[in-house]
């Protein structure tokens, strides 16, 4: 409990901001595009110190650590509330972020060292729901405080969050013997340089690559670049000197190397979907944002039936066998998202939803405890900070590639069905005339009527081009899903004989 409340209050916060932006944007005097970069600051900041979290760990202490960034994650909530422009919001978002960034990895390297390793998939399954279900509630959350209140209250509630988390993890939380800072490690200055050059040029390309039409843009051009050579520098710095901030190594093992793989690409599926759905209900079906938040609820809903129940049986079932079912039936719920039509009900979103969350449970319990089986406990801090910034980086990926993958489709859609709506079209002809009868009936004049009957039939045709590019996304990352599914045979089985290696290790 100690260490989740800290990991659901920073990844609640990755997205209980994103309804309130108009209303930040209009209270601070600023464009939605200029408040689109307290979402990104927050980002960079997290994605640079998610990986040094292990040598932070190391060199300062896990339990320090750890009580630190949930205290100055509070604090920052406190500051990002009462900020009273822009920029000040902004630079408290990076204090948040770089605070936030080290609470994921740290609890999970915790929570996987608290237990034997035939008990870690109970833990997971407990720990594992507060990194369900938060991007899920966020959005309700979010919006529900701003329509109700006021968007600074989206950073006040972390307050009593993180004073609980601070109290528990002071009770409960004690550094392992092992955990001793190394002496004449130094510092590695240079990695750590090149790594948040690296990460943060990548973070701010994929947040800001579809607003500037990617490489069309000399500034994303430069930030690829940018990424390019900071992170080259940085593995090959890593991989040659002895005491290296984030240890590449680990990829070594086939099973945690694969494990970081499938996380990736269900971080890219997860929150390309995440982002994909609220556009959806609010742009075609017409969702105020809280009920869209609400309409969202039943995947958290069906995590939180689904979560304890795989972490009571992944100790006596192949946790591969967890994974490939998993697959299969996140897969099928993409795919019948595909299949839907501009007519949806509330149940037609509510079953494969709830199904996907089950779906979900399967996949992050056992991919966590799999992954992390064969890892040494002095090493364990290292993997999940890059498990965590993989499963990140995924998911920016997924938000950047979704959003262009569906403009691009839209546009498609546009030109191939407003071809075929020409003034000569018997069927246009007979629409046309009969919408602009409806407005003469109603009082217009016959050039007012027939304008608008123009510009009905293009929103119709708009409206129709919108549907058709949501249901190719979502055949596609259903697809992806499916892709994946052969690799979860290079993972070796969890077992009794990995539990011992582990102890003997």
């Amino acid at each position: 409990m100690s260490v989740m409340l800290s990991t659901f209050m920073e990844v609640l916060d990755t997205t209980v901001v994103n309804v309130s932006l108009p209303h930040i944007a209009g209270s601070v005097s600023a464009t939605v595009d200029e408040a689109t970069w307290v979402l990104t600051s927050y980002l960079v900041a997290n994605a640079i110190i998610l990986p040094m979290a292990g040598w932070l760990a190391r060199h300062f202490g896990r339990k320090r650590l750890l009580l630190a960034s949930t205290i100055g994650f509070t604090l920052a909530s406190a500051l990002c509330g009462f900020a009273p422009n822009l920029p000040t919001l902004i630079l408290f978002r990076i204090l948040q972020g770089l605070c936030g960034g080290a609470l994921q990895p740290l609890s999970q390297a915790i929570l996987l060292e608290s237990f034997k390793p035939e008990d870690r998939g109970k833990a997971m399954g407990f720990w594992g729901l507060g990194i369900v279900v938060a991007p899920v509630l966020g959005p309700v959350l979010g919006g529900w405080l701003t329509d109700s209140y006021s968007w600074r209250w989206v950073f006040y509630i972390n307050i009593p969050i993180g004073i609980l988390s601070i109290i528990m993890a002071n009770l409960y939380v004690f550094d392992p013997p092992y955990m001793r800072r190394r002496e004449g490690a130094g510092i590695d200055g240079w990695g750590m340089g090149m790594l948040a050059v690296g990460i943060g040029a990548l973070q701010i390309l994929l947040d800001k690559g579809q607003q500037d039409d990617w490489f069309e843009s000399h500034f994303i051009t430069w930030l690829a670049v940018i990424t390019v050579v900071g992170l080259g520098v940085f593995i090959i710095r890593e991989l040659r000197i002895e005491h290296p901030i984030v240890n590449l190594r680990v990829f070594k093992e086939r099973t945690y190397a694969t494990g970081v793989f499938l996380m990736t690409v269900l971080g890219f599926v997860l929150y390309g979907s995440l982002v994909l759905l609220p556009i959806w209900l609010q742009t075609l079906l017409g969702y105020p944002s809280l009920q869209a938040g609400i309409a969202l609820a039943p995947r958290g809903l069906g995590s939180m039936v689904a979560m304890p129940l795989v972490g009571a049986f992944i100790g006596r079932i192949d946790a591969r066998k967890f994974l490939a079912t998993g697959l299969f039936l996140a897969a099928g719920t993409l795919w019948r998202f595909s299949q839907l039509n501009a007519n949806v009900g509330y149940w037609d979103l509510f079953w494969p939803q709830f199904i996907q969350g089950m779906a979900l449970a399967m996949l992050f319990v056992p991919l966590s405890t799999i992954s992390m089986n064969r890892i040494a406990k002095e090493n364990m801090g290292n993997a999940t900070s890059l498990f965590n910034l993989l499963r990140n980086i995924g998911g920016s990926m997924g938000i950047a590639g979704v959003t262009t993958m569906f403009a691009r489709r839209q546009q498609t859609f546009t030109n191939t069905l407003g071809a075929h709506v020409t003034p000569y079209g018997m069927g246009t002809q007979l629409m046309s005339h009969g919408m602009q009868s409806v407005f003469r009936a109603h009082g217009a004049d016959p050039a007012t009527a027939y304008h608008k009957a123009y510009v009905g039939l293009f929103g119709m045709v708009e409206r129709q081009s919108v549907m058709l590019a949501f249901l190719d996304v979502f055949q596609v990352l259903a697809v992806m899903f499916l892709a994946i599914i052969p690799l979860i045979l290079l993972m070796r089985r969890a077992g009794k004989v990995d539990a011992d290696e582990f102890a003997a290790h």
